[in-house]
This record gives structure tokens, sequence and C-alpha cells, in this order.
């Protein structure tokens, strides 16, 4: 059995990066797929396909149009959702995916700083599992091959 898992959160640093190389050294059999990890790419990928747009409204417009494209393709092919909230970033986008992922009856895990207990209690709840690091995430999803 392989698993494709969907990492939601910030693309601000190399979480993801560090949780694959995890996963690898660990042998797990999983396939691991996420937002654009460009920034730049993310948010000019408007003008890329369509063209110059007139106005910054309409560059954002037509960006999170293909941005969604993708995050509901990849999401629907992934088996479970890890969703990573952070203290330093605002995680608009980290919400949303998560909340795609239990509308989608995807199994989500939820990473988050206890310090964000509070304001994610809502969606802590709806999670199958909530832990505060990647690297706890990785531990639960290992479970899963033993």
């Amino acid at each position: 059995m392989e698993l494709t898992i969907y990492l939601a959160g910030q693309i601000h640093d190399n979480w993801r990066d560090i949780l694959k190389s995890e996963a690898s050294d660990l042998n797990l059999p999983l396939t691991f797929v996420g937002p654009m990890e460009n920034h730049d790419r993310s948010d000019n990928i408007g003008e890329e396909i369509l063209g110059k747009q007139p106005n910054n409204i309409f560059k954002d417009e037509a960006a999170s149009a293909i941005n969604n494209l993708r995050t509901e393709i990849l999401m629907n092919k992934s088996d479970v959702v890890i969703a990573l909230f952070g203290d330093k970033y605002k995680q608009w986008n980290t919400a949303m995916d998560a909340s795609r992922a239990i509308e989608k009856g995807k199994p989500l895990i939820l990473v988050r700083p206890e310090t964000l207990h509070h304001p994610l209690k809502e969606l802590s709840n709806k999670a199958q599992v909530v832990v505060e690091t990647p690297q706890q995430a990785l531990q639960a999803l290992s479970y899963v091959f033993s």
C-alpha cells in the first residue's frame, strides 16, 4: 500500500523538504503533493497562462483560479491531508485547504503549536489527529503501516 499525502500550509520555509526526507529515511511508502512552492510562480501563474491582466485584483483572481484548479486536482488524488499551521505567517490558505479536506472526507492531520489551540479549536475538533510538529504527523502516518 502506498499513500499520497497533500501537504497544505505555508510555502515560506522548507518544512515539506524536511518531512519528505524523514519519510524517505523511514522507508515509508508515501508520495507527497501540495501547492506550488515557488511563491512568485504561484502569484504570477494567471498572467503566465492568460496574459497580462489590467490590474493587481484581476492578476490575483487569475492566479487564484489556476492555483485552485491545482489544489482541487491534487487534493482529490490524495489519501490524507496534513495541514501545517504556524505562528509566523497568516494561515488563510491552510485553513481553506483543511476545510476542503474535511468537506471531501479526506483524513486530516492538523499540525499546530499549542499557542494556536484556541483559534483553531473547531477545525481541530474535525481533524482525525492534531499534533504539534510535522514529525508527529509522520509518526501518526507510520503507525498506519505497522
